[in-house]
């Protein structure tokens, strides 16, 4: 005998008391978009069809949604979604998760380089593509090079690029700079991995189910970031902009492997919690062409 069909209103209260007791702060939302994922529909149509009964089949999707995240997987990879910089983005266990911390990053491409000039930029380690994908939406003059050597990555940054409508993102498989020219880049971006292998983190949260690569480099979380910076003068144009996010602790390291690699202007932003997390500099060069991104000088 098969089980009863159950209305929306009963399967809305029933998920939001079990994720509630489980501590999840946004129980009746998450409750929301896992039933809607798995109907069909969106929240405002959950909440105005109360008494419509799903089939057996999709409460079925639904339950095994819900034990999925009452185990702890992200909401996002349930989803197969997030909102990054008000762009809904694929993601998928092969890449991050993108955070709102990450668009200091963006927040810093926008207001450093000229939003008309047809600048070259490279995003590196570009996993969703969240960050390029941001920055090529608001500025369209730009070129957009989104770098991944993970191909499953990269297929869903791909998937991104095209469903944005996204001319001007190219996408390249390579590790980090290494498929860049000399003297071809006016700026590099990048959130690369910078957690230390025994960071408590990892076995907290969301970050227990993403891509440990993507997260691990090195004993002290910097042997990628070391990458970027020792080869970023050989690929920046004179004058072009270097911006790498980071753990809270790490902007001394960043800035003294920058001072190192002879940029200037170097700058530590904090995000919205207050946290050193993007840290900035120029290609120190003095000479300057007429396509350098540093039509002004960066703050101080």
């Amino acid at each position: 005998m098969s089980a009863p069909l159950v209305c929306i209103a009963e399967l809305r209260r029933s998920a939001s008391t079990r994720l509630a007791a489980a501590g999840y702060d946004s129980a009746g939302l998450e409750a929301d978009l896992l039933l809607g994922a798995a109907a069909g529909l969106d929240r405002t149509q959950l909440i105005a069809w109360p008494e419509t009964c799903l089939s057996a089949a999709q409460q079925q999707q639904f339950e095994q949604l819900i034990v999925r995240r009452l185990a702890g997987e992200p909401i996002a990879y349930l989803l197969g979604r997030r909102e990054f910089w008000s762009l809904e983005l694929r993601v998928s266990p092969a890449t991050l998760i993108p955070r709102p911390e990450t668009e200091t990053l963006v927040e810093q491409a926008l207001e450093r380089l000229p939003a008309s000039a047809a600048l070259q930029i490279a995003d590196l380690g570009t996993g969703s593509g969240a960050i390029a994908a941001a920055l090529a939406r608001e500025r369209p003059h730009w070129t957009l090079l989104g770098i991944e050597r993970d191909a499953a990555a990269l297929a869903v940054a791909a998937f991104n690029a095209a469903e944005l409508q996204l001319d001007n993102l190219k996408l390249i498989r390579g590790d980090w700079s290494s498929t860049l020219g000399a003297a071809s880049i006016d700026a590099i971006l990048s959130n690369p991995p910078y957690v230390r292998p025994d960071d408590p983190h990892l076995v907290e949260g969301d970050v227990r189910f993403e891509p440990v690569a993507a997260l691990i480099s090195g004993g002290d979380g910097l042997n990628a970031i070391r990458c970027i910076i020792t080869d970023a003068a050989r690929c920046l144009r004179p004058g072009g902009l270097l911006a790498i996010e980071h753990g809270w602790d790490q902007g001394p390291s960043l800035r003294g492997l920058m001072k190192t690699q002879g940029f200037a202007a170097i700058e530590t932003l904090r995000d919205l919690a207050g946290q050193e997390r993007v840290t900035c500099g120029c290609d120190g060069r003095t000479a300057r062409t007429s396509r350098s991104p540093t039509s002004r000088s960066p703050r101080p």
